[in-house]
């Protein structure tokens, strides 16, 4: 009996021939195949899809809307906010330029230098200290005289009212007065004189002690402060309200009338506002 040679790809076995020869056992049903598709389908593995730039689309989706606000808000007011920055230091780096452009001309224009101070007499009343067992209260009277020197060739002061001026032992203020108001020119020196008071002064024992032994040595040391108020003139324009710092460090050789300056030495400086 020979073999049945059944072929690769026969046909499926319809149901009707199945039913018509159930005695023969010998055909093998063959498995049900899907129809053919007409798309391929591709084999698995990783793929790049390239699409054309024209069909992107740059809008988000819906439920990512909300969130895509949220951040362009950010990145503007971000973006504001380094642009004002910029603008700012911009500015101020413009401005510090022209105020350097303007001091340098004012300087090669002016040439300002610093007044020079000077005490250059201190004449005393009303201390009589020669024992450390001496009374502690004293009025004192110093009759101080300064001399303004202003080098400059093209600049005047304006010396105003509200100064001050102070003379101190160690710690202890012995008297206190003002400077006169007035106009120093260019290039000038003004000597002036100021009246400086005490009333009920009370120096404590240490302080009448380290007296009595300064005069023996005839050198008694005083500081003389002083703040004066001033307005600089350049040409016809006066500057704003500035304040003259003077302290002199000046050692006299008794504390009356007759007093004679042994040493001194005095420092400047200007409080712009």
């Amino acid at each position: 009996m020979a073999d049945r040679v059944h072929p690769r790809d026969s046909p499926p076995v319809s149901a009707e021939s199945q039913s018509a020869s159930p005695q023969d056992s010998s055909v093998v049903p063959q498995p049900l195949r899907p129809p053919p598709s007409e798309k391929p389908v591709p084999s698995p593995g990783t793929y790049v899809i390239q699409i054309p730039k024209d069909q992107v689309y740059r809008v988000p989706p819906a439920e990512n809307a909300r969130r895509y606000d949220q951040y362009t808000r950010r990145k503007h007011s971000r973006s504001r906010f380094c642009c004002c920055c910029c603008w700012l230091i911009g500015i101020l780096f413009i401005f510090v330029v022209l105020l350097g452009i303007a001091a340098g001309i004012f300087y090669l224009v002016f040439r300002p230098e610093a007044p020079k101070y000077s005490i250059e007499n201190i004449a005393v009343r009303g201390i009589n200290v020669t024992s450390p067992s001496s009374e502690a209260a004293i009025s004192p009277e110093f009759n101080v005289t300064v001399k303004a020197d202003n080098p400059n060739d093209k600049i005047g002061i304006y010396y105003l009212k509200d100064s001050s001026a102070e003379v101190f032992y160690n710690d202890a203020r012995l008297c206190n007065g003002a400077l006169p108001a007035f106009h120093q020119s260019s290039n000038n020196v003004t000597v002036f004189g100021m009246v400086l008071k005490g009333n009920g002064i009370e120096l404590s024992s240490e302080d009448q002690r380290s007296l009595v032994e300064s005069q023996t040595k005839r050198k008694v040391p005083l500081t003389v402060r002083i703040r004066a108020p001033v307005k600089i003139e350049v040409g016809s324009v006066k500057t704003w309200k500035i304040t003259v710092k003077v302290d002199c460090d000046v050692t006299v050789s008794e504390l009356t009338a007759q007093a004679k300056i042994v040493s001194k030495r005095c420092d400047y400086k200007v409080d712009l506002w």
